[in-house]
Formats: structure tokens, sequence, C-alpha cells
């Protein structure tokens, strides 16, 4: 067996140096990783060090030496990106943002086409060229903006909505603009023919197929991969899911990202939403990483140094174009002015689908060359201006939250003041019912498929997933909960895994209510000591309802029964508290002595 040279590894060795190493000084530096990845990418490409192989052999060495290859692999981190956003999604909230989406987004996407055709028909471009390079510089760059909005919590504010309504529609017009790039290169006759409209079927029957598969078939494929309580299985089945949905969506002549948006909408209906949401972001940033990188390494620095003044000027124009146009739609549509300038910004670069199509368009010889080349160029510049230009957008509408989406919390995530139930067996269930009869809302997880499907059957809000790791009660809503009660069993090993939520969820929100099962005194002690503000330990809970039943069934009366009952238990707490802090000052000691 062959072993592989330490060369074929020098690509992937890069990039996880890139991810390690340039992107953490970034973000010291208060910078947006993604200019790390695209300046990095300029660096490790040929235009970069590349250039410099022959005068210095070491630069070959920190040279990457297949960009084609990565940058293929790079364009699934778009695809992971998408299906995460439809996850944060639902049809009834899509269904509420369309007048941004098929209003707003449509009228950008024609307007600015129009605008960018015109300019490039006024510069001498043929007719055909023109509608080709007004498509593609219309199209903004979903990749770079939504990863930006999310790390400045923007997504959710007014400008954010707005903006993410307007790369959706983008997304949905790139089909479209590529089947009729096609048609242009093959002149088939009239626009509205019988077989240009054919052409849109294959597109039509895809998204269908994915609808009908994510109703009927999605949920019970991903119940039955739970069953089987295997990480392992459970990642490859969220894999399966993102890229067979996006391969789908390819072969019907849609783009990958649609076609994964569309299985995330799908999932987020389902109790495995924020399970699967935990498994996909290391995936989707690393991807994005790649994909970022990518951009960069495609950057003809040699085309801008022999052209600058027309690079920038087709650069700066078209951003200037678009920004423009976008601001006053964005006013027309009832935006306040700093919003519908942090919009206008987002939004005013390319796009990474401004590649697909130029480059699609110069292979049918709608687009010439040299003119495709310089746009391409022109677009990579563009987009690496955008975590500039966003910087500038927050500057101008400031850090308020004023104008926060009216729509309906995401699919799962707590509102304020809801309680959250970790386990939902028997001790769970009966805690939601006593919540139900008080109109307490609450939401509960469980790592056992089966009792989530019973349990969203009868209409409750149960998800699936595994609560000890870090980031899945985030998710589900910690933030803005009201109190978290831990119901699950504390035998054998749960009994350590209740101790580390704890310490988990307490590290997160000092200020939360956490109620807590316990085995015995023994564990309820330590749960004290850790943080929680109640422990219930089993073993005394049954001894106090066995003897409260031994006391009425031979005769004592009920209320003084019920009051001793209280009192001991309120005894038993004291109890435990002084026992608590005993051992607090006798192990702070004991560090003491040992120090």
């Amino acid at each position: 067996m062959a072993h592989p040279a330490p060369g074929d590894f020098k690509d992937v060795i890069l990039f996880l140096a890139t991810a390690g190493v340039v992107v953490p000084l970034f973000r010291r530096w208060r910078i947006s990783p993604i200019l790390g990845f695209l300046v990095a990418g300029v660096l490790l490409g040929p235009s970069g060090l590349g250039a410099l192989g022959a005068h210095a052999p070491w630069a070959a060495e920190l040279t990457i030496n297949s960009p084609k290859e990565l940058a293929q692999l790079g364009e699934l981190g778009v695809v992971f990106l998408m299906f995460m956003i439809g996850l944060e999604l639902s049809w009834a909230r899509l269904w509420l943002m369309r007048r941004y989406v098929f209003g707003l987004g449509a009228l950008q996407v024609v307007g600015c086409g129009l605008i960018v055709a015109l300019t490039a028909y006024f510069f001498g471009a043929s007719v055909t060229a023109s509608a080709a390079v007004g498509a593609a510089m219309a199209l903004s760059s979903t990749a770079v903006v939504m990863p930006i909005l999310t790390e400045n919590r923007r997504q959710h504010v007014q400008a954010g909505r707005v903006t993410f309504a307007v790369l959706l529609f983008q997304d949905l017009a790139v089909a479209p603009i590529l089947i009729t790039l096609a048609i242009m290169g093959r002149d088939q006759g009239p626009a509205l023919s019988p077989e240009v409209l054919a052409s849109f079927a294959p597109a039509v029957l895809a998204v269908a197929a994915l609808v009908g598969f994510g109703r009927f078939l999605l949920r019970p494929m991903m119940r039955s991969v739970a069953r089987a309580r295997s990480d392992e299985l459970f990642m490859a089945a969220c894999l399966l899911v993102v890229i067979g949905s996006g391969l789908l969506a390819a072969f019907a002549g849609l783009s990958m990202a649609l076609g994964a948006f569309v299985a995330g909408l799908l999932l987020a209906e389902t109790e495995f939403r924020h399970e699967v949401e935990q498994v996909i972001e290391p995936f989707k940033g690393l991807l994005l990483g790649l994909f970022f990188l990518a951009v960069g390494i495609g950057l003809d620095v040699g085309l801008v140094l022999e052209q600058p003044l027309q690079i920038a000027g087709v650069t700066f124009g078209l951003m200037a174009l678009n920004s423009a146009l976008i601001f006053g739609l964005a006013r027309a549509f009832g935006l306040n002015w700093k919003a519908a300038a942090e919009t206008a910004l987002l939004l005013a670069a390319s796009g990474e689908f401004a590649f697909v199509i130029l480059a699609s368009a110069m292979d049918l010889g709608v687009v010439p060359e040299a003119l495709g080349q310089s746009l391409l160029v022109s677009a990579t510049l563009s987009m690496m201006c955008i975590p500039l230009l966003a910087a500038l957008g927050l500057r101008i509408a400031g850090r308020a939250t004023s104008g926060v989406s009216e729509a309906p919390h995401a699919p799962g995530a707590a509102p304020d003041g809801r309680i959250l139930l970790v386990g939902f067996g028997r001790v769970g269930r009966l805690v939601g019912e006593m919540l139900d009869r008080h109109g307490l809302p609450w939401s509960a997880i469980d790592q056992d498929a089966s009792v989530v499907a019973r349990a969203r059957k009868s209409g409750r809000s149960l998800y699936f997933g595994d609560a000890s790791r870090p980031g899945f009660l985030e998710r589900c809503g910690l933030g803005s909960a009201r109190a978290l009660v831990i119901t699950a069993d504390a035998d054998g090993d749960d009994v350590g895994a209740v101790e580390t939520l704890v310490a988990s969820v307490r590290d997160r929100r000092p200020d939360l209510a956490i109620f807590a099962r316990a085995r015995d005194s023994a564990q309820a002690l330590r749960l004290y000591e850790m943080g929680v503000t109640d422990a219930v330990p089993e073993t005394v809970e049954a001894s106090l309802q066995l003897s409260e039943a031994v006391l009425v069934g031979v005769g004592t009366p009920v209320g003084p029964v019920i009051a001793s009952i209280h009192a001991r238990r309120d005894e038993f707490r004291r109890e435990l508290n002084q026992g608590e802090g005993f051992l607090s000052k006798s192990r702070q000691k004991a560090r003491v002595s040992t120090s």
C-alpha cells in the first residue's frame, strides 16, 4: 500500500493554519474573521506568494496548489449556511416576510439588474452581454452578509430581516437566470415559447419532491436514526439531508443552496431542529471559511495591477449604483433612513453567484472573456469590502434594536418567561401538567425519540437532543428562560450528567432559578453547593409521602399531618443548607492548607 507524501496534505495544512492562527488574530484585533480568510486566500494563492515561487523557493511551499478543488469543497459552505438559515425559519414565518421577499427582493433584483445592464450597454457591451452582466452583478453575497449579521447580532432587527428577505429572493432568482442564460446562448427563439416554459419544469418538480419528502419521510427517518442513540449515525443522517437535498436541487438546475434551504425549512418544524443545528454548526463554519479562502485565491492581483483605475471604477461604481437604488426601495417600503442605509450597505457588493453566472455566460459565449474576467475581479474586491460596509452600516444604525421583528419566535426558541424542563419521563410529565394547571408556558428536552414523538403528537412543546452540550440549551432559549427544571433520572451514569449540566448552566446564567431532582441527600447537598435554587432528593420525598400516608391511615387528622410534613421538609432543607455551608468552609480550609 502506497503511503501519501507529506506534500499531498499541504493545502489542508495551510487551510487549518489559517483557521487556527490567522483568523483568531483577526478576531483579537476586532476585525471580521471573514476578512481574515479573504486576505489569507490572496496571500496563499497564485497571485500572492505563488508569484514569488520562481525567485523564492520557500514561497512555493506556502502556496495552495489545488485552488479549484478547494473552491468546489468551499461551495458546500454556502449550502450549509442556507440550510442553517432555513432551520431558523418556518413556513409560517416565511409567509409573514412575503412582502419583503417577493416585493422588495423582486424590485431590487430587477431594478439593480436593469441599471447595471444599461450601464454596460452604454459602455459598448452587446444586449445579451449587458443582460447577463446585469443579472450577475445585481446579486449580493449571502455567504458573507449572513455570518456578519449573526456575528453582530443584527439578524433580527429590521435591517437584518429585510436584508435576509432580499438575499432569499436573490437565491430564488439564480435558477431562472441560469436557465435564461442557457437559452440565450443557444438562441432558442421567443422568450416565452413552450420550450422555454418546459425548461422550468424540472426545477418545479424538484422543489415539489423536496417538500413531499420533507413532509412525509424526513421526520420518520430522523426519528429512526435518533432511536439508535448514536451520535455518529445522527451526524451522518444530518449530512445526508443537507448534501442530498442540495444535489437533488442541482440535478434539476437549481442551486444546491436553495435545495438545502428548503430542507432546513422542513426540519425547522420538527423536534430535531436544535440537535441538528448543534451537529451542523462546526461543518458550516469550516466550509464557509474554505469558501472565503477560495474567493481570496481567485483574485487576479495581476489584472488589478494592470488596470487599477478601471477595476476600481467598476467596483465602486457598481456598489454605488446598487446601494443608491436599494436605499430608495427600502425607504419606499417603510424603513427608516438608518435601517435603509444599513440594508443598502450590506447589499451593495456583489456575491458568490456572480461567479457562477459569469462563468456560465463566458462558457456560452454570451459575455466576452476579457469583460467577464474584469467583472470577476471587481466582484471579488467588492466582497472583500462587505465587512467594512457592514461596520459602517452598524455605526450609522447604532446598536439599538428598535424595530425588532414582530414575527413570532423561531420554532423551538423559548420566549421570555418560558420554563425549560430537561427530561420528560414520569416526573417531567407531572411537572409539565402542574405548570399547565397554573398557566405557565414551558418547553421540554429529552433524548428518547419515542418519548418526544408521543409528546408532540399530543401538542406538547418537546425537542430531541442532549442538554449536556454547551450550545444546545442556548438554542432552546436558555438566555430568555424563567427557570430550568432538571427532571432526568438520577441513577447510574446520570448522576454526573446532572451535576455537569448544573455547572454549565450556572456558568452561563448565574441569575437563573434551577430546580433539580436528586437521587439522595448526598447528591442534593452537592447540587446545593453548585448553586441550584432547590434540590429534591427522591429518598427523602418518598419517606415523607409514606409517612403522610401512614399517619392519615391510622386516624391522625389530615391538617396537622400536612403541617408536620411541611415542617419536616423545611427542617431537612435547613440541614442541607447548613451542611452545604460547612462543606464549603471545610473545602476552603483544605485549599488554603494545601497552598
